[in-house]
C-alpha cells in the first residue's frame, strides 16, 4: 500500500484527493494538509480521509504531493526538510519550480518529479505533464503518472521544456475562457441575450473540443471545413488576421514561458 499525502488542500490539491478516490484509492491511503482549520475539518469529513500537519504528513507518507502556491514553498521546505523519510518521493505541482531547488533543500538523493497541470483537473480533464528530477527514475515516474491518469491525461517531457509547457497548457485554459468570453461579448453587441450568446458559444466549444480530441484529423483541416468560399467565416478570419490574432497568441504564449522561467529564477542559489 502507498500512502500518499497531499500539502497544501487547495483547489488542485482537494481536485487531487477526489480524483485519486475515484480512481480507487482508499481514504485511509490519503493524507492532507491544510492550513485553515475549518477546511481541513471539511474536507476531512467530504473525503474521509485524514487532515495532518507537515511532519506527521512527511513521515507517514510514501508520496508527498506539493500542492502549495509558488510563494509559500520556502516556508514548507524549511518544515519539510528535517522530516522527510528516506526513499520518499516528492512530487511538485508548482509552476515555475526546478527539481533543483528540491533536492537542494531535501535530503540528499530524495527523489523528485516536477508536474505542471492544470485547472481541468477540478473535472477529471487534466493535462499534466511530467518530468523527473536527478533521482527520480523510471518506476517513479510510472507511479506519478498513474496517480495523476484519475484527474485527466498525462505527458512526460524534459524538464528544460516545462516553461514552455507551464505557458501553453498550463496557463491554456486562461485563453480558451477569455476567448469565449470575447465571443459571447460579440452575441450581445449582435444582439443576442446573454444567457443565449453564452450556451451558443459554450457548446460550440465542446464540440469542437471533441472534434480535436479524436485526433483524426488537423486542426486546419477542421477549420477549412468550415470556411466556405466567400463565405460567413473567411470574412471572420480575415479580419482576424487583420487585426493580428494569431501573432498576439504567439507573442502571449512567450510571455507565459519567459514568466515562468522567471519564476524558477527567483529560487535560484545566487
Amino acid at each position: 500500500m502507498t500512502t500518499i499525502a497531499v500539502l497544501g488542500a487547495g483547489k488542485i490539491g482537494e481536485a487531487l484527493l477526489s480524483g485519486l478516490l475515484r480512481g480507487g484509492r482508499e481514504a485511509h491511503e490519503l493524507l492532507f494538509t491544510e492550513k485553515h482549520p475549518q477546511r481541513a475539518e471539511d474536507l476531512a469529513k467530504q473525503y474521509g480521509t485524514e487532515a495532518v500537519d507537515v511532519a506527521a504528513a512527511a513521515g507517514r507518507a510514501d508520496v508527498l504531493v506539493v500542492a502549495v502556491k509558488p510563494q509559500d514553498i520556502e516556508p514548507l521546505l524549511d518544515e519539510l526538510a528535517p522530516v522527510v523519510r528516506p526513499g520518499a518521493l516528492v512530487v511538485s505541482l508548482c509552476a515555475g519550480l526546478p527539481t533543483a531547488l528540491y533536492e537542494r533543500r531535501l535530503p540528499e538523493g530524495t527523489a523528485v518529479v516536477r508536474v505542471m497541470p492544470n485547472t481541468p483537473m477540478l473535472v477529471g480533464e487534466a493535462m499534466s505533464a511530467i518530468s523527473a528530477g536527478r533521482h527520480a527514475g523510471p518506476e517513479h515516474l510510472d507511479l506519478v503518472e498513474e496517480l495523476l491518469s484519475t484527474v485527466g491525461r498525462v505527458a512526460r517531457v524534459p524538464e528544460s521544456q516545462q516553461d514552455a509547457v507551464t505557458a501553453l497548457s498550463g496557463s491554456g485554459p486562461a485563453y480558451f475562457f477569455y476567448l469565449v468570453e470575447a465571443m459571447i461579448d460579440a452575441g450581445i453587441l449582435l444582439g443576442i441575450p446573454r444567457d443565449l450568446a453564452g450556451q451558443l458559444i459554450i457548446q460550440s466549444a465542446v464540440g469542437a473540443a471533441a472534434m480535436l480530441a479524436r485526433g483524426d484529423q488537423h486542426p486546419v483541416i477542421l477549420r477549412e471545413a468550415v470556411t466556405s468560399p466567400a463565405g460567413t467565416t473567411i470574412m471572420a478570419i480575415r479580419e482576424l488576421e487583420k487585426h493580428g490574432v494569431r501573432a498576439a497568441f504567439l507573442a502571449a504564449i512567450e510571455a507565459a514561458r519567459d514568466r515562468s522561467a522567471e519564476l524558477g529564477r527567483a529560487h535560484q542559489e545566487g
